[in-house]
Parts: structure tokens; C-alpha cells; sequence
């Protein structure tokens, strides 16, 4: 095997943003490993994907217990191989990041919950998986409403102080759950930076219910999941949904929403791309990274032209006013 080798550039053109009022930085854009990394997938070329995203500058490699379809926790055995493979050398040179709060092993305690056993429990399951002594980020995955939030905060707490996480965050809690979260992790000192939301163009959920202004105003960084919203915002559909697509797999819950009146607004957002010299998916990522909470977009990738071509976004971060009247306009229903 080829002794793997990093771009010795790879630090020149990606952007890095500290993550909240913390001291780390993450890339613009981070390499997430939910689809695609898992026991089905092609280990050659999940391995030419990670390679190529830390060519890119791509330093942050987020993953969860149950990624890995169908078998929970192969995304992070498939990474570990990875870094074993030559990637483990440059450790102190990546973010790594993991979640646990969904259903992961058979019984009450590997259900979906945010109990002290489940957390504890599970990310000492993900560090032997990656063979790693701590990850950088580690995040509790949903809010568990049946269990009280100061069990889940005092479980991140007891991780951080054990040296298995040197910050901890946490995802899909809405700003209600996130401000009582904060309450209770600044009073317990512990390192939290970042909530992990969806958020793209189609779903604008964190600016409605005030999430990205209450980050901001607390120094809470957003690393957003489903930036392209599941695919739906690349140049796949403009003309119908494609055999071997995430929709025309079947592989989306997002499937039902691809309708005449979305392919039309994907059209015309297209337009407005190709005026700025971008793709479609690129317009997409540079709109979600304007939003001053969103420290990183985290995309999925099949095939390393994806990132190659997502990395591109930086190239044109900035709108001009007409171009997001012109955006709203089309997000908004409204005519031609």
C-alpha cells in the first residue's frame, strides 16, 4: 500500500472560523459521514473521499454511533481503518467529532435516550470503533424529553473531565432546549460550543424559531447538517429525479416533497447560480455560511468530486442585495 501523503498546500485556501467563543476552529466546510461511509459502501473510495477532503483543508470528520447503515457504528470502524491506513500520524491536525442519542443496541439502555448509562456507554463503544483515546467534539444527537436534561448535562460534564471529549455539543435541540442546556453546562465549566441543526434554503426552521440569533448572542457555534437539503438542491433534479439519486433510491424521507412547484423554484434558484459562476449546490452552501451563526456546513459526499466541487463555494461567499431579494423571492412562492 502507497504511504498516503497530505497536499503540503492543503492549509492554503480553506477558510477556518472559531467555533462560538471558543478557541477552535473549524473549517467553512466539514466532511460529514452519515451516508455513504457505512458497511455497504465501497471502503476504497470512502478512503479517496477522506483523503481528498483533508487535501481540501477539510480538518473537521463528523460521524455518529448509529452511522453505518445497516449496521450502526460501521461509519466509525470504516474511519478508524481509514486512519489507520496513514491518516492516524496527523491526529492533532483533524476535528473529529461523534454524537450519540439515538436507538444504537437492542434493550432499554441502547434505545434512543440521554441518560448518563446511554452516553457514557456509547462513546466509549465509538472511541474503540476509531481506536482514538478522546474525539474533539462529542454531541448528544436529539433532546430526550424523558430524561431530565441535567442527567444528559452532567453526563457530557463527567466525559469532558474523564478526557474522552475536549468539547461537547449538542444536535436537533431547538433554541428553548439549547438555552436550557447552556444554563446548565456554563454552570458546571463545561467546554460547550456548538449545536449541530439542520438548516438549508428549503428549511429555514432555526431562523424561525430564533436558534441562529440566540447562537450568535451566546457564543454557541452552528455546524449545519443537510445544507443541500438531502440533495434536493444540486443540479439532480432540475429535470426529474434520477434512478440512481438518494430520492429515486428511495433513500430519503424528503422524497414526497419533490413536486412540479419545488423543481420550479430549484430551476430558478439554478439561474441565479449560474449568474454568479456557481453551481447550484455552491450558491446553496455560500447562502447558508452568510447566516453569521453557521460556523461550518457539514456535506455528505459519494464521490470526491462532490467535495471538490463544495469546497468551491468559498470562491464566492458574498451576495449582493438583489441577489437575495431575488433569492427570497423564490423561497417565498412568489411569481415570476
Amino acid at each position: 500500500m502507497k504511504k498516503y501523503m497530505p497536499n503540503e498546500t492543503r492549509y492554503d485556501k480553506m477558510i477556518y472560523t472559531h467555533c462560538g467563543y471558543s478557541g477552535l476552529k473549524l473549517p467553512k466546510v466539514s466532511l460529514g459521514m452519515w451516508q455513504n461511509f457505512g458497511h455497504e459502501g465501497n471502503f476504497a473510495n470512502m478512503e479517496e473521499m477522506v483523503h481528498a477532503a483533508f487535501d481540501l483543508g477539510i480538518t473537521h470528520f463528523d460521524l455518529a454511533n448509529n452511522y453505518g447503515h445497516p449496521y450502526n457504528g460501521s461509519a466509525e470502524e470504516n474511519f478508524g481503518r481509514i486512519l489507520d491506513r496513514g491518516m492516524r500520524e496527523f491526529r492533532d491536525e483533524l476535528c473529529i467529532s461523534t454524537k450519540a442519542g439515538y436507538e444504537m443496541w437492542d434493550g432499554p439502555y441502547g434505545d434512543r435516550n440521554g441518560s448518563r448509562k446511554y452516553l457514557i456507554a456509547s462513546l466509549d463503544q465509538s472511541l474503540q470503533r476509531m481506536k482514538l483515546d478522546y474525539v474533539d467534539i462529542f454531541y448528544h444527537h436529539v433532546y430526550d424529553p424523558e430524561t431530565p436534561l441535567e442527567e444528559t448535562a452532567q453526563a457530557l460534564d463527567q466525559i469532558v473531565r474523564q478526557g474522552k471529549a475536549l468539547y461537547v455539543g449538542i444536535s436537533n435541540y431547538n433554541k428553548e432546549q439549547t438555552e436550557k442546556m447552556q444554563e446548565l453546562l456554563q454552570h458546571l465549566g463545561t467546554p460547550f460550543i456548538v449545536n449541530q441543526p439542520s438548516y438549508s434554503m428549503l428549511n429555514r426552521w432555526v431562523e424561525e424559531d430564533g436558534l441562529d440569533q440566540y447562537a450568535v448572542a451566546h457564543g454557541i457555534g452552528l455546524a449545519v447538517f443537510s445544507p443541500l437539503s438531502q440533495g434536493f438542491l444540486t443540479d439532480r433534479y432540475l429535470n426529474g429525479i434520477p434512478k440512481d439519486s438518494r430520492v429515486g433510491r428511495g433513500n430519503t424521507w424528503l422524497g414526497d416533497q419533490l413536486n412540479e412547484g419545488l423543481v420550479h423554484k430549484l430551476q430558478r434558484l439554478n439561474v441565479i447560480a449560474e449568474r454568479r459562476g456557481q453551481k447550484l449546490s455552491q450558491m446553496a452552501l455560500s447562502w447558508c455560511l452568510r447566516n453569521p451563526a453557521v460556523v461550518t456546513v457539514l456535506v455528505g459526499a459519494s464521490r470526491t468530486q462532490q467535495i471538490i466541487d463544495n469546497v468551491a463555494c468559498m470562491e464566492h461567499l458574498d451576495f449582493t442585495e438583489e441577489e437575495i431579494c431575488q433569492i427570497e423571492n423564490i423561497l417565498g412562492g412568489q411569481s415570476e
